[in-house]
């Protein structure tokens, strides 16, 4: 076990090496290889489910350093939902800044409840951007923030549980326990930003002008695409998202919702496109530079909400 856990530490030091050689500081291989990591360990991660619990886990092994310091902190709660009360639970991870205030970046870990009759896994929906924010976190280790602290934010039950799919009392249930609780006891006030990241993985993807978002923010995203090189990425599409940013953009809080929401051909029968929420939400559907290009993006945000 020692010489695999030297084995590893070894591959993910020549990971993070080669990534910053070739100026990514978060590298979209290892977005990847995480992301297979994570479906092969909870590839069903409905709430309720061992398949939840094995992502809980799979997600609390990855900031046990955090954890170990008290910057993890495990928010337990109870949901009413279609199919009745529900335990859930939202992990923050902390990385504390020099300057006062706080940039959230959040994405959801769990699977559609009604979609475990299809076996749906999320590959590009929930599965990559929770290892995206784990990826984010291994960095923000390593480079602790230098403005306003980092808060990852795994956020549970943002998918419908019954069947008459995403409705205001029946969808993101972490993020509305979240901004409630924040709300109650001033954290709120410290947020400078909250951003979420969903469905950013695909092949094919280019990131929505989405209509919730806070102007600014979308002005900083254009600009960290360009500064990045990712111009062609991002805004070829405007739809607005009833996403996990919504209880706080209700608050006041400055929001936006980094998504590609058109994930395969759109399907007039169906009245969605041919990946979203489907049994065709696999990982052979990803690639690399679009894991790469969203990691690019999400380290040039925070640095520039930093200087905002």
């Amino acid at each position: 076990m020692n010489l695999l856990r030297t084995l590893a530490a070894a591959l993910a030091l020549t990971t993070t090496t080669l990534a910053s050689a070739q100026g990514h500081p978060v590298s979209g291989a290892k977005v990847m290889d995480l992301t297979k990591q994570y479906l092969a360990a909870a590839p069903h991660r409905a709430i309720g489910t061992p398949g939840h619990e094995a992502a809980e886990k799979f997600i609390r092994d990855h900031f046990a350093t955090e954890a170990s310091k008290g910057n993890l902190v495990v928010d337990k709660f109870t949901a009413h939902t279609p199919v009745g009360m529900q335990p859930m639970t939202n992990y923050i991870a902390k990385f504390p800044g020099k300057k006062d205030g706080v940039i959230v970046l959040a994405s959801h870990y769990e699977t559609n409840y009604p979609l475990q009759s299809i076996g749906f896994v999320g590959a590009n929906d929930g599965a990559c951007t929770t290892a995206l924010l784990i990826a984010l976190g291994d960095y923000y280790r390593t480079h602790p923030p230098q403005g306003y602290s980092v808060w990852l934010v795994f956020d549970d039950g943002e998918e419908a549980v019954g069947k008459e799919g995403m409705v205001p009392s029946d969808s993101l249930y972490g993020v509305r326990h979240l901004a409630a609780k924040w709300s109650g006891d001033g954290t709120i006030g410290k947020i400078k930003a909250f951003v979420v990241a969903d469905m950013l993985g695909w092949k094919s993807m280019n990131i929505d002008r989405e209509g919730n978002s806070t102007p600014w923010l979308l002005d900083l995203l254009a600009k960290a695409a360009k500064t990045t090189g990712h111009s062609s990425s991002v805004f070829a599409n405007e739809m607005t998202i009833e996403d996990d940013h919504i209880p706080f953009k209700q608050r006041g809080v400055p929001v936006l919702d980094v998504i590609c929401y058109e994930y395969g051909p759109y399907e007039q029968n169906r009245g969605d496109y041919a990946f979203h929420h489907t049994a065709k939400d696999t990982i052979d559907k990803l690639s690399v530079a679009s894991l790469q290009t969203s990691a690019d993006l999400f380290v040039e945000l925070v640095k520039l909400i930093d200087q905002h």
